[in-house]
C-alpha cells in the first residue's frame, strides 16, 4: 500500500480535483452535454434549454469556468461559453495514465 497520499494529493492533481468537483453535479453535466463540438453558447441559450433558472445556470457556469472546464469570452453584453477540451483531455489523460501505471 502506498502511504504517500493519505494526507494530501500531489500538487499537480489540484486542478484535476477542481474539475471532478465541478463535474460531480448532474446539472453541470447536463449543461456540458448541451454543447455541440466547437459550439459557443450564452447563458440565455443554456437556460432556455434547461429546467434551471437563468441565475442558477449562471452559478453553474461560474463553477465550470473556475474549474477550467469551460472557457468564456464577453462580446458586447453577452458572455459566450465553450468547452475547454484541452483541460478535459489533460485531466482524463492524467487519470488514465495513473490507472495504467498503478492499477
Amino acid at each position: 500500500m502506498k502511504s504517500d497520499y493519505t494526507r494530501s494529493i500531489p500538487p499537480e492533481w489540484y486542478p484535476m480535483s477542481r474539475v471532478f468537483t465541478a463535474l460531480g453535479d448532474e446539472h453541470r453535466q447536463r449543461i456540458l452535454m448541451l454543447f455541440d463540438k466547437g459550439e459557443r453558447l450564452n447563458v440565455g441559450q443554456i437556460a432556455a434549454a434547461s429546467t434551471l433558472t437563468r441565475s442558477t445556470v449562471s452559478h453553474h457556469l461560474k463553477i465550470l469556468r473556475e474549474a477550467d472546464v469551460l472557457c468564456s469570452e464577453k462580446i458586447g453584453k453577452e458572455v459566450w461559453f465553450w468547452i475547454n477540451r484541452r483541460c478535459l483531455e489533460e485531466t482524463f489523460g492524467n487519470v488514465l495514465d495513473y490507472v495504467r501505471l498503478y492499477c
